[in-house]
């Protein structure tokens, strides 16, 4: 999903509950670069980012198994969603578009969201890569309309049902 919809937070604990690693992409970019994603932003441009995120999805791919917590456009290009929907099972987590702006207004590290209005660019991200996640999705879950335990209840209960369908 796009940023704020709960990615981190919400892979954590699955994580954790799963027993599983968690890494973030954004994070494993910062590490390998040495750069902060805002610097790698505003020094080398979108595009430079847009290839780590494809490194970065090959390096974590060839890992153990883990929960894996993108940035919200690493769907944009789409070898980076064909190594996603290839390394198992993809959740797209979602929320309504003012919960989104609420969560990500806290930060103001999102390079994207260096404009005006927050709440029209997470609008425009939002309808611009909903396409992108749902053509990868296995499994699609409202982040904005829980609390946060049953969130983590509904996800593992999907991913069960996913695995007995599959």
């Amino acid at each position: 999903g796009i940023m704020g919809s709960g990615k981190t937070t919400i892979g954590k604990k699955t994580a954790k509950n799963l027993n599983y690693n968690f890494i973030d992409t954004d994070q494993e970019i910062e590490r390998i670069t040495g750069m902060k994603i805002s610097d790698i932003f505003r020094k080398e441009g979108e595009l430079r980012f847009r290839s780590e995120e494809t490194l970065a999805l090959k390096r974590i791919k060839k890992g153990p198994p883990s929960v894996i917590a993108t940035g919200g456009g690493i769907v944009l290009k789409k070898e980076n969603r064909d190594l996603i929907k290839d390394m198992g099972i993809v959740i797209y987590l979602v929320a309504d578009v003012d919960i989104i702006t609420e969560r990500v207004s806290r930060n103001k590290n999102r390079p994207l969201l260096r404009v005006e209005n927050i709440r029209e660019k997470v609008k425009q991200l939002s309808e611009q890569r909903k396409d992108l996640y749902l053509e990868i999705a296995d499994i699609v879950i409202d982040t904005g309309s829980d609390r946060f335990d049953n969130l983590l209840l509904k996800i593992e209960k999907e991913i069960k049902l996913f695995k007995q369908n599959k």
